[in-house]
C-alpha cells in the first residue's frame, strides 16, 4: 500500500510540475523574451497577418508570386509530414518527374533553353515537414525571369530583390544561401506600391 501512494504522489507531483509549472514557466519566458518568435513569427500587412515566417504557403495561384516548393500536405500546418518515400519507389520516381514537369512548364516561357539538369533540387522535391518557407536561391534565381516579366520590373531589380533577402541557415556559417518565398513576395508587392 506504501508502493501504491509513493507512486500516486509521484504521478501528481510530476504532473503538475512537468505538465503544468514547467510549460507555463516556458511560455512566460517565451513571451518576455521572444515575443514574435513564441506567437508564430507572423508577417502583417496593414496590421493584419498574412502569413508565418516559418510555415511556407501556396502561391500557386499566383504567376506574379515566387513558388514554393512542393508539399505534399498541401501546406497545411496542422498536419505536416513527409511524403516517405524511398528512393527505389516507383511512386517517388513519378512524383519527382510530375513536379519536374510541373516546374518546367511554368518556367520555361520566361527562361528560353532551361534543361532538367539546371532546376535545382528543392524546385521538385518536398521538404521533411511539407510547409518549408523557404527556397534555394538557385531557385529563387530562375523564378526571377517569369515574376520579373509578370510583374513589369526589371530583372535586376527583381534579383536585387533576392539578394538582399537571402541568407544562409546555421548563424549564416553553412550551407547554400536561401530566401524566404512570403517575405520576398511582400518586398515584390511593396515595389509595385511605390
Amino acid at each position: 500500500m506504501r508502493e501504491l501512494r509513493t507512486a500516486a504522489i509521484a504521478v501528481v507531483v510530476l504532473t503538475l510540475a512537468l505538465g503544468l509549472a514547467y510549460p507555463l514557466a516556458m511560455t512566460g519566458i517565451s513571451q518576455v523574451l521572444m515575443p514574435g518568435r513564441a506567437n508564430g513569427s507572423m508577417v502583417e500587412r496593414g496590421g493584419k497577418p498574412v502569413g508565418s515566417r516559418l510555415i511556407g504557403q501556396d502561391f500557386s495561384k499566383h504567376l506574379d508570386d515566387f513558388q514554393s516548393r512542393p508539399s505534399v500536405t498541401k501546406f497545411n500546418p496542422a498536419g505536416t509530414f513527409f511524403n516517405n518515400l524511398g528512393p527505389n519507389q516507383k511512386d517517388l520516381a513519378d512524383l519527382l518527374k510530375a513536379n519536374l514537369a510541373s516546374y518546367l512548364k511554368r518556367e520555361r516561357p520566361y527562361t528560353r533553353g532551361l534543361r532538367a539538369s539546371q532546376v535545382p533540387p528543392d524546385a521538385v522535391t518536398t521538404s521533411a515537414s511539407g510547409v518549408d518557407p523557404q527556397i534555394s536561391e538557385a531557385n529563387a534565381r530562375i523564378q526571377a525571369n517569369r515574376v520579373a516579366q509578370r510583374r513589369h520590373l526589371s530583372r535586376a531589380r527583381v534579383l536585387q530583390l533576392i539578394k538582399q533577402r537571402s541568407s544562409r541557415p546555421l548563424f549564416g556559417l553553412a550551407g547554400d544561401r536561401s530566401v524566404n518565398v512570403l517575405e520576398l513576395n511582400l518586398a515584390l508587392d511593396a515595389e509595385a506600391a511605390r
